[in-house]
Order: C-alpha cells, then structure tokens, then sequence
C-alpha cells in the first residue's frame, strides 16, 4: 500500500528513485532554506523555525534571498517563475514584512502566511493578503495550489522556459485529510521496525529519556498520525496527476523536469519518541527524490549520495547557468540524471542541527529541568536547546557510517555501521577503531567550516583524501571554536 501510487507512476517509473537523499538538518525551515540557497544551514544560517533562528527574518531577506537559484533562474536565464505553498514557517511574520513581502525572483507568488494549515489560512497573491475559511471545494489547501498551478500552465507565456515549485503542507501536520479521504487506510500503522519502541540506550540524553514502552495513549497517536499523514498523501497524488495531465495536454511533459521530494522525514515510535524529526537518524534525515525529465531513462534507481543542497545547482545547470558563479554547496545532479559513465561523485555529507529551546522548565514536566520543548503529555521531549550535533554521513564502496558529535558538556558521540545495523540501534563510538574516529572527526571540522568548493572535497574514504594527524593535537581548542554558535 502506498498513498502516492500516481505519483510512483508518473515520475518514478518514468525516471530516476535516488535511493539515498537526505536532508543536511531536518526541520521544516533550515532544510527549505537549503533547498532555495543550495547551501549548508551553517552557510545560510537559518537554523530552526524562529525568527531569532533567521527564519524568514529581515537578515535572510537582505543577505540570503537574493541569490536563491529561482531568483537566478529569474533575473539571469529568463525564467518565468511561480511559487505556491509552503515558503518558510515564519513568512508573513509582522516583523520581517508581513504577506507584503515577496521575495525576489518569483514572477507568481502564492505563500502560506506562517506554517502548515489545510483550511482557515491567508495566502500572500503577489504580496496582497488572501483569506480562506474551510469550505472544502473552495478552500483545501492542496486543492487550491493544485487549481492555482494549473491556471499558471494554461496562461504563461509561451516564449519563455517555466519554474514552478508548488509546496504542499501535507503531510505536515494537522494532517486534516480532504472529507472523501478521511476513511482510507484504516488498517494502516506506523511501521513497527526493530528500533520501535525499544529504549535508546548509548544514545543522546534526549533520546534516553523517552519512556519505554510508550503508553498506549501514545501508541494510538501515533499509529492515528501515521495513517492521517497518508490520507493527506491522497490529495497530494491528485495534484501530481493533474499537473502531469496538463504538461501533456500543453505538449510540454516531454521538455519538462519535474522533482518530487520532501523538506524531511519523521519518526513514529522509534526509540520510543513518539512523533516528531530533528533527530539524526535516518528516519529523520532520509527524503524521497524523484525526478523524470528529458534524458532521464524509465524505471531507474541511482544510489550515489545526494542531499537537498544539489537540487539548486541542478535546476541552474539545467537551464545553463555557470555554476562557480554561485556559492553554492552543492554539486549538479545532471550527469546522474543522464547516466554518465565515470562521475566523480561525493562519499559523505554534513547534517546540522541546532537545538531549539528556551530556559524556562516546561511547566507540564518541570522535572526535566530547563531547555526543553515540545513536550508529549507523557513528558517526552522531542527538542531541547542542546540537542545540537553535526554529524557526517558516509557512503562509499566500503562503508556505510554516520558520525555525529553534540554540543553539549559530555560531547557525546555517536557512530553507526549502517551495514551491520541499518536502524541504528547500535552506537560504536566506544568500539569502532581510534583511527577512523580521529579521521571522522577531523572530517567533520573539515565540513562544518567548508563553503562552495571546500564543501565537495573527498571524504574520507575516497582515494583522493588527504589526512595530517599533526592537526588532531588541538583537538579540543578546535572542538571548543567549532561549535560556538553562529553569529546569525
């Protein structure tokens, strides 16, 4: 079962499943703003759903908006571009502009005021406010961007090339599902894989204090999420079709690249946390990557590692754009896109998280002291303000490991053998071999400082990388400097 059958129909089977595409920071916010800037969170310093974290504020308007890649597309290859959806959670904020501010490179602009709602929401049309109350034919969120962008493929110009990025909600939540889909998937559950439900031991601290087993209230609400989550989908699958349909009708299906993918993943009972993401974990960092186009053979699956910051610099490539013009962190996905013979491509990614948080205790759980949030009523937090960590993901013809240290006064580490043990309930910090700790670690200073090119240097498992262990001795002086926080 699967709530995106078109959808797999349409453009997987017509093109290219990534098998291996993350996100460099799972949250709705920092991950979009890599998605826009092709750059690291550390790059664009957006770095949690906040104001103060840079979402949406008046510093990423005047430093990063700017050189977003539509805002290339735009004003340097000549594309007419439309934006309908989800922009950035804090959009529309009073103090960053309001709905009035539209960001430049976006011929038609349709943004969410704030975050994820399915009825009673306000759309900014080209910066004037638009209110819609929940009458479903004429108000469901996913229904109108679908309606929306099928109004922009009847009356675009036909003379110049077209960008549409439409960004639904769903399945964010409040996952209210379209009244004719609110009784599928009865019989659907959050999977119940072998890191379900069981404790996290030699984990963060904020993992280990999930309670297990979960309650059964907790069970239920997340077997109820889960399965609202794919009834969301539903409508989702509609729209891809419709928009297919009509690049057909339109004679443009054959000339079009059209990506499907996910800002991030979300957990549902592993470890024992109920739902949420901003964890390091593949459940968290994985997203969907479809794409079918021009060039791209039917029916293929592509391994290489490829994360949300390559979807810019693939779309400029595309349209022809110089990419060292950018400064970008990304590479093209073109050549895989194509089946290249012989690409030189990347073994190992970033992730960054900076843990959201505020010094009071939550008053539902003052036993846990201050720094948390999004507290379940069973007092299972999902953040805190020191579930800070980078990690490097490695994937290479040897090895499949992630690496991840936090900032916080133990330091923790964390490392998985995702060959040995694909959901990561095993932590080898204590065990794996001191050399490859030490070579991670300094990998990881590499990755946490780099920018442009510096980013796309071999890791550490490619033939090309380089390792001088004179550099470790100042080891903790590094480690100190290199997770203060950002100057936003």
């Amino acid at each position: 079962q699967t709530p995106l059958k078109k959808t797999n129909a349409l453009i997987a089977q017509m093109g290219v499943t990534f098998l291996n595409a993350y996100v460099p920071s799972a949250l709705c916010c920092p991950s979009r703003a890599s998605i826009l800037t092709g750059k690291y969170p550390h790059n664009h310093h957006v770095v949690n759903n906040t104001l103060e974290g840079n979402c949406s504020s008046k510093l990423w308007q005047k430093i990063q908006e700017p050189y977003t890649f539509p805002a290339l597309l735009k004003a340097m290859c000549g594309y007419q571009t439309f934006f309908a959806g989800k922009y950035l959670n804090e959009y529309g904020a009073e103090d960053a502009g309001g709905v009035g501010h539209v960001p430049p490179g976006w011929s038609f602009w349709y943004a969410l005021e704030k975050n994820s709602k399915y009825y009673n929401y306000t759309l900014s049309v080209n910066g004037k406010a638009r209110k819609h109350g929940e009458n479903y034919s004429v108000d469901y969120l996913t229904d109108v961007l679908a309606n929306m962008s099928l109004d922009f493929l009847e009356y675009k110009s036909n003379f110049e090339p077209f960008f549409m990025m439409i960004s639904t909600p769903a399945p964010h939540s409040p996952w209210t599902a379209a009244p004719q889909y609110t009784n599928s998937f009865q019989n659907v559950s959050a999977p119940r894989n072998s890191n379900f439900n069981i404790h996290g031991k030699n984990k963060h601290w904020l993992i280990r204090q999930a309670k297990t087993p979960m309650t059964n209230s907790s069970i239920q609400f997340l077997d109820n999420a889960y399965r609202k989550r794919w009834q969301t989908l539903l409508s989702v699958d509609d729209l891809v079709e419709k928009l297919v349909k009509k690049l057909e009708l339109n004679g443009e299906l054959d000339n079009t690249y059209i990506f499907y993918t996910s800002d991030n993943g979300f957990h549902t009972g592993q470890f024992s946390l109920p739902i949420d993401k901003r964890q390091l974990y593949e459940f968290d960092i994985k997203v969907p990557l479809l794409v079918r186009g021009p060039g791209i053979k039917p029916n293929q699956t592509n391994k290489m590692l490829v994360a949300n910051i390559d979807l810019g610099p693939t779309i400029l490539d595309i349209a022809g754009y110089d990419l060292n013009k950018t400064q970008m962190d990304g590479m093209s996905l073109l050549p895989l896109l194509r089946g290249d013979k012989n690409v030189t491509w990347r073994s190992d990614f970033l992730v960054e998280y900076q843990g959201e948080g505020y010094n009071g205790s939550d008053p539902t759980c003052p036993g846990l002291g201050p720094g948390v949030t999004h507290c379940f009523p069973d007092c299972v937090c999902e953040d805190s303000y020191n579930n800070t960590y980078a990690c490097v993901r490695t994937l290479s013809a040897s090895w499949d490991l992630q690496y991840c240290e936090f900032d916080d006064r133990e330091v923790f580490v964390e490392v998985y053998n995702l060959t040995a043990d694909p959901h990561q309930i095993n932590n080898i910090a204590k065990t794996i071999d001191q050399e490859i700790l030490e070579k991670m670690n300094y990998r990881l200073m590499m990755l946490q400082s780099c920018s442009g090119a510096t980013c796309r240097t071999p890791g550490v498992f490619d033939p090309g990388y380089r390792f001088d262990p004179r550099l470790m001795f100042s080891n903790h002086g590094v480690r100190a400097r290199r997770f203060s926080a950002q100057p936003l």
